[in-house]
């Protein structure tokens, strides 16, 4: 309310009114309903009515009645869009280009009105015990009595059915509670989603179930004519970016989950298959293969099978130890090799300090405080020089040979550790966290320049180790500038090429800073399952959507920046998570956006998001 109220007054109507000194109404219940529609009350053109947890808990649910502009009155699930593919039921009373509204009588007739002559346009009536009067058209949502057919009546990974005609949720295959407690808010995976890029062995870890008659609403990621229901759960299977499939009608239709509005369908003879991770699931899974046994009962034949075994055993061992000691001697090499130049190849022109172990074992209390873990090893919290001095102790599990690096946006090595086998490396210690933790678990979000800031100093720490440092581009002959090499990082900021096993280079950490940019601008990560609205999960998505529509104040949720410039960090993000690496901008020409040096042109759809 922009005005004071002087007075007010609750009429017998059970409207609740307040006005002005001037004795005109500035706020009535009646034009801001919730769960409730009573006699004399008009339910105007675009507003609603939402659904009520029970008869005393009167806290939203999952359900809205919308009055729409066009006249129609619909049943929606809450936290959808007003489409058709959300709507479970509508009156069908729109395109007559009249304004029509939502009106219960003090007869308890509920009507579709005219809103310029009152003219009936739908009516539905109860008796004095409030059931359905039969001689007036009765308004009904679900005719048939399905109850499954309601969207939303499950959430998200659900399967709906019913038990004793009332709806029933089971958990999709592969699928638990997100929480117990709340069962409306769904299902997620139960198992690790590591599934490509992990050798040839991946498929050994999961394994593909059916269910039959079965569908959903949801818009699938592919969408291919396949001959076989077997060759559809084997497409999904060798697919990196399919949770499940459904064969329909000759079509395959892969995607991944979250799925909404699952029920049985009995009419299309479809057949679901999902992606379950074997090794999450106690029970075993049988065999589809069926054995024969063999049974020996010549002394002959089982000397034979004992003398194979014996050989074949001694023959492992053999091999087995030869090959121990074959890497022992290489190692050994190595390590004598590296002991010899005291620089290690980390010192390599500059002077760094050279710290004992046990000197570094007191630092870090016995290796107590773990900062984090990478794939080369372990990095400890140490306090060294009398307490003075913070440091990151990191204890190399992994022969690495790398040169050192010095930059202002890298972190500084400071020394190391050579005693036998135990190499260790000493780094200035970060006291302000990790960038997800400024972004995501701060009191409050950094402002634009703060954002800004970040994000170059970034860009600038790669483009040194890229160009600068490195100088990848000057000194590798171009067939030496993509190669490839085993999966290291985050799924969500890998680019593609990790997945397909296709060459790598340096775009594909131009990928990896596109996605930690828009994490940067919008501050939240990259994948969100607890977003209210679907199309909100997946980030690079829902900035493209909102690119397009040219609705960037949406992904930093109202704040006042300026528009240019963010308009120009989202162009740079989409530019760099281009599913093509040649598409993708070299962190030289982000550095220059960023800094507002060269313009940045409008960049076309990343594949990988859906439209």
């Amino acid at each position: 309310m922009s005005e004071s109220a002087s007075y007010d007054c609750m009429f017998d109507s059970g409207n609740f009114v307040l006005y002005n000194k001037n004795d005109f109404i500035i706020w009535e219940t009646f034009r801001f309903p919730t769960d409730t529609i009573l006699g004399g009350h008009i339910l105007s053109s675009d507003c609603q009515l939402l659904s009520s947890l029970s008869d005393t808990n009167h806290s939203t649910r999952r359900y809205r009645l919308k009055m729409q502009i066009d006249g129609n009155l619909v049943l929606y699930p809450v936290n959808t869009l007003d489409i058709v593919t959300e709507a479970y039921w509508a009156s069908g009373t729109n395109g007559n280009n009249l304004k029509y509204r939502l009106y219960l009588s003090h007869t308890e007739l509920l009507q579709i009105i005219n809103s310029t002559s009152m003219n009936n346009l739908y009516s539905h009536a109860f008796d004095d015990i409030g059931k359905p009067n039969s001689s007036i058209i009765e308004l009904s949502a679900l005719e048939d009595k399905d109850l499954c057919k309601v969207n939303g009546v499950c959430g998200f990974n659900s399967f709906c059915t019913l038990n004793d005609n009332q709806p029933y949720c089971v958990c999709l295959l592969g699928t638990d509670f997100v929480d117990e407690n709340h069962t409306s808010l769904g299902y997620e995976r139960n198992f690790l989603e590591v599934r490509c890029g992990v050798g040839n062995d991946h498929v050994a870890s999961f394994n593909i179930t059916t269910t039959v008659d079965m569908m959903w609403k949801d818009i699938p990621c592919t969408y291919e004519l396949m001959s076989t229901k077997e060759e559809c759960g084997k497409s999904c299977l060798e697919d990196c970016n399919c949770d499940v499939a459904l064969f329909i009608n000759s079509y395959c239709q892969r995607q991944k989950l979250p799925l909404r509005h699952v029920r049985s369908d009995t009419s299309q003879n479809t057949v679901a298959f999902f992606m379950v991770g074997i090794r999450s699931w106690n029970e075993t899974i049988p065999s589809p293969v069926k054995h024969s046994v063999y049974m020996f009962t010549s002394k002959k034949v089982i000397v034979h099978i004992h003398a194979l075994i014996l050989a074949f055993a001694t023959f492992s061992c053999l091999a087995l130890g030869i090959s121990g000691l074959y890497m022992f001697k290489i190692r050994v090499l190595r390590y004598k090799r590296l002991k010899e130049n005291e620089t290690l190849d980390l010192t390599k022109g500059l002077a760094l300090n050279l710290f004992s172990f046990d000197e570094l074992r007191r630092a870090t209390r016995g290796f107590k405080d773990e900062l984090g873990k990478g794939s080369f090893g372990t990095v400890y919290k140490g306090v060294l020089y009398k307490g003075k001095k913070l440091v990151a102790v990191k204890r190399l599990e992994k022969l690495v040979e790398e040169g050192r690096t010095h930059h202002k946006n890298l972190v500084q090595l400071l020394g190391y550790c050579v005693e036998g086998s135990k190499r260790l490396l000493v780094y200035e210690y970060m006291s302000n966290g990790s960038l997800a933790d400024v972004l995501f678990k701060g009191i409050r979000h950094p402002n634009e320049d703060e954002r800004v800031r970040i994000a170059l100093d970034v860009a600038r720490g790669i483009l040194y180790l890229h160009e600068e440092y490195f100088g990848l581009v000057k000194l590798l002959m171009p067939d030496q500038t993509r190669t490839f090499t085993m999966v290291r990082g985050t799924r969500g900021y890998m680019a593609l090429e990790w997945q397909k096993n296709t060459p790598i280079s340096m775009k594909s950490d131009v990928y990896s800073y596109g996605m930690v940019l828009l994490e940067i601008v919008c501050c939240r990560r990259n994948v969100n399952v607890n977003a209210s609205i679907p199309a909100e999960i997946v980030l690079s998505t829902w900035v493209y959507k909102c690119f397009v529509a040219r609705e960037l104040d949406k992904i930093v949720g109202g704040e006042e920046v300026d528009k240019r410039t963010l308009e120009n960090m989202v162009k740079v993000g989409l530019w760099c998570i281009q599913d093509e690496p040649f598409l993708r901008l070299s962190m030289k020409s982000v550095v220059l956006m960023l800094e507002g040096i060269i313009d940045i042109s409008v960049p076309p759809c990343p594949t990988n998001i859906p439209m």
